[in-house]
Order: C-alpha cells, then structure tokens, then sequence
C-alpha cells in the first residue's frame, strides 16, 4: 500500500461538480429525488472522478467533496453544539468577486463530535473505491477546529450565544479540540490514514484589514495565533503514528473569488509550532506574499506543499516556471521536504471556480508532470 503522506503531486480536495451531478442536487432540493437517489449519482460521480484523478497521474485521490455545498458548514453542522443558519450578513458580502450563498455555523450547545457524522461513512465509500489497486491512498478533508473559534470570537455577526453554553471561553476551546480528537479517532477506525484540515483562519489574521480590525475591538492578533495553535495541537495530541494529518491555508475560494490577502509572516512562528504533517500554503499570486516566512519552518520531517498552480482561473502555468519557484523555496526548506499543489481546491463550494473540466484536468497533469521532472517517480 502507497504510504500516507503528502506527495510530490498533490491536491487540496475539490473538484468541479459535473453536470449530473449538479442537477440531482437541484432535483433533491426541489423534492423530485429523495436521498437514496441522489446518493447514488453521488456514488457514481465520486467513482468516476477517482478514475479520473488516477489517469491524471495522482497517488492521492479525494471524493472531490462531491457531497457538500460548502467546504466547511457541511463538516461543522453534524458537530453536536453547532447549527447551521442564514446570517443577515454572511460571506455574501465579504468575497473580493462573486457573492457566496449567506450561510453560516454558530454554537448552540456544547460542543462535542457526534458518533453518527455522515463524513465517516462519506470516507468509507471513498476508500472502498480509492484503495482497491494498493497504489493508491484516500485522504478527507475536514475543516479546522480554528473555524469555529473564528466564526464565534473573531467574525461573529451579533448573533453569537457562545457565552450561554461557554461563560468561560477556555471550556469553549476544551471542548472544540476534545472533539477534534474524537473526530480524528473516527476517521482512523473507519481506515483513514490521510487527513487534512482546511482553515481559513490563518490568512483572516494576516489580512491588514482583518487585524486593523481586531485591533479596534481590542483583540490582539498574535495572542489569537497562539491560542490556535494550542487548540490544533490539542485536537492532535492523540494522533496514531500512522496517521498523517495536514493543513491547508486558505484564504476564500468561491467561483474564482477571494477573501483575505497578506503573506505569512505574522503568523509563521504559530503555523509552523502546530504539529501537523505538512502545511499546505498558497503561493500563486502576489497576495501570498514570499517565500521568506517559511524560515520559521521547524525541521521536523514535515512536509511544505507550495500551491503555486491557481485553481481559480484557466491560464495554464509554465513549467519552467514552476521549477524556479520550487528551486527558490529550498532556500528555506530542503527539496525533499517540499512538494507542489493547485493553491486551493476547483470548487470550494458546489458551483465552482471559473474553468472547464478541461482546463481543470490540464493543470493537474502539469502538477504531476512538473513534480516528476523535479522529484523523479
């Protein structure tokens, strides 16, 4: 079996919904296919689409979150304590292009994972599918615990009732790494040996807007950091030997639009002191900054994903380039420790980002191609 591990060519997760696909989701919601029906077009979907990531050249295979509407609410809203509702003001009004849907999570309870999550048997299908040939490994992407801290302590929109279940905001943190601990666990038993968590929260607090922000409200952007990497290397403490755990920073991903901007130095210390398997991190335009901040990196065997092809637009990279751009960042990191990725996924939300099929798959054949002239097979 392919170990678990970030590989030379590897993905953040999503992947553009086919037509079909995006049909029996309008068919379920309109009430003209009951769930059944629409889990087996899913099935199917998720099928052809790990066929397709292995013809393309990749060694790890995602369900595309061919399940979910969004990359996060639909993860965070099976957590017991956790709602999902529809916001007065939500990220409809806050990405730098197209308006996402206004849907949001917030707390409603204590917080704790729920033994029942639909994303347990979600991976078990995936693997089923995925591992079959042995030379294969399926990885699931979850969202950060941090997600939640942001939503209700940085980002919340007036509506918060965290402090009637949390009048002390250290239980909140307890119980949301408690039940990240648990979740990791669930994955493990059900086979996973790849997981990712996604986590927008890091880019929110490099954004100068974002801090000019915080800072009118009195709270301090590095005390933030470092209570995030607190809670992340709690809900990691249990981690088996075998599992490999990464992260992903976003910084919005919605049909070809954004959210945050800034490179990230001033977060680096606290990103690279939580004990994840590698980093996934954006680098493919100037919002992300350089390279520079990865000397905080700790030499620890981890790995550093560099997402220098962009999944929001169609215009395929150059090759050479991307070969410079890997040479330039092993200033900082050693070239076996690096590896290459889009900077997000195709379609962070059901709609996706502004490409073909085509153009989709054209840019993970170059990421395979580029890492194999790089790395070697």
């Amino acid at each position: 079996m392919v170990a678990a591990n970030p590989s030379q060519a590897d993905i953040v997760g999503s992947f553009l919904r086919p037509d079909a696909l995006r049909q029996a989701r309008r068919d379920f919601k309109a009430g003209t296919i009951d769930a059944a029906a629409l889990t087996t077009i899913e099935n199917e979907a998720i099928t052809d689409l790990v066929a397709q990531q292995k013809a393309a050249g990749l060694r790890v295979v995602t369900d595309g979150e061919f399940r979910r509407e969004f990359w996060h609410i639909d993860f965070l809203e099976h957590l017991n304590g956790i709602e999902g509702y529809v916001p007065e003001v939500g990220y409809n009004q806050q990405f730098k292009g197209k308006a996402a849907p206004s849907y949001n999570i917030r707390v409603n309870g204590k917080i704790s994972f729920n033994a029942a999550h639909p994303f347990i048997e979600h991976f078990k299908f995936l693997k089923q599918v995925a591992e079959v040939d042995g030379q294969t490994i399926a990885k699931m992407m979850i969202p950060s615990p941090t997600m939640v801290l942001r939503q209700e302590v940085l980002a919340n929109d007036g509506s918060s009732k965290l402090s009637e279940f949390y009048p002390a905001l250290e239980d909140f943190y307890t119980d949301l790494s408690a039940a990240y601990r648990h979740a990791v666990r669930a994955f493990y038993d059900a086979g996973c040996r790849y997981l990712q968590f996604d986590d927008t929260n890091w880019a929110f607090l490099v954004d100068v807007n974002k801090q000019q922000e915080l800072k009118e409200r009195g709270i301090d952007c590095q005390e933030i950091a470092s209570l995030c990497t607190t809670i992340i290397n709690d809900a990691l403490q249990d981690k088996p030997a075998d599992m490999v755990i990464t992260t992903h920073i976003c910084r919005g991903n919605h049909a070809s639009s954004w959210l945050f901007s800034g490179g990230y130095e001033p977060v680096a210390e606290q990103l690279f002191a939580t004990n994840y398997d590698g980093f996934f991190l954006e680098y493919d335009n100037d919002r992300s900054g350089d390279f520079a901040p990865l000397r905080h990196w700790a030499n620890n065997g981890s790995k550093v994903v560099l997402g220098l092809v962009t999944s929001k637009f169609p215009e395929l990279e150059d090759g050479e380039v991307l070969k410079q751009r890997i040479q330039e960042a092993t200033q900082y990191i050693p070239l076996e420790n690096l590896c290459l990725s889009p900077q997000c996924g195709f379609a962070s939300t059901e709609e996706g980002n502004k490409l073909t099929m085509g153009e989709q798959w054209n840019k993970i054949r170059l990421i395979c191609d580029v890492a194999e002239q790089v790395w070697g097979k």
